[in-house]
C-alpha cells in the first residue's frame, strides 16, 4: 500500500491524517503538540516511520481572497523543512474553510462540548479534509 501523510499547519497544533492512494481513504490521525509552529522532532519521525509516506501534503493557510495570511509563511517554511528532512515530495493545499468545516462537522456530532474538549480533534479532521482536497484535484 501507498500512503500520504497530510498536516494541518498551526503555531501550538499540527493536525495530521493518512490517506491510501490506491483507495483514497483518508483517517485522521493524531495532533502534534508545536511550539512556534515547531512539532516534537522525535514524534514528527515516529509518524513518517510508521507510515512512510511516498508524499507530505501540508495546508496553505491564505485569507478568502486567496492572499497570504502572516501564518502563510510559517506553513511554506514548515513544508520545505518536511521536504529536506524526510526527503518526500511535498505538496501544499489551499486550506481555506477547513477549519470551519471541521468545527462545523465535530458540533453536528456533539456541540459545543465536542468542540471544546479536544481541539486536536479539529486539527486533525481539517488535516483530513485536506488530504480529501488533495485526492480531489
Amino acid at each position: 500500500m501507498s500512503f500520504v501523510l497530510a498536516f494541518d499547519f498551526g503555531i501550538n497544533s499540527i493536525g495530521t491524517a493518512v490517506g491510501n492512494t490506491i483507495t483514497r481513504t483518508v483517517t485522521p490521525l493524531r495532533a502534534l503538540k508545536a511550539r512556534q509552529g515547531q512539532p516534537n522532532e522525535q514524534e514528527l519521525a515516529r509518524l513518517i516511520k510508521e507510515w512512510q509516506p511516498q508524499s507530505l501534503v501540508v495546508g496553505l493557510p491564505l485569507n478568502m481572497d486567496g492572499t497570504p495570511m502572516d501564518i502563510t509563511e510559517k506553513a511554506q517554511a514548515f513544508g520545505s523543512k518536511l521536504q529536506q528532512r524526510f526527503a518526500l515530495k511535498t505538496e501544499f493545499v489551499d486550506e481555506r474553510l477547513t477549519t470551519k468545516e471541521a468545527k462545523a462537522m465535530i458540533f453536528e456530532q456533539g456541540g459545543f462540548r465536542a468542540l471544546a474538549k479536544d481541539k486536536g480533534a479539529i486539527d486533525n479532521l481539517s488535516a483530513a479534509l485536506i488530504l480529501e482536497e488533495y485526492f480531489a484535484r
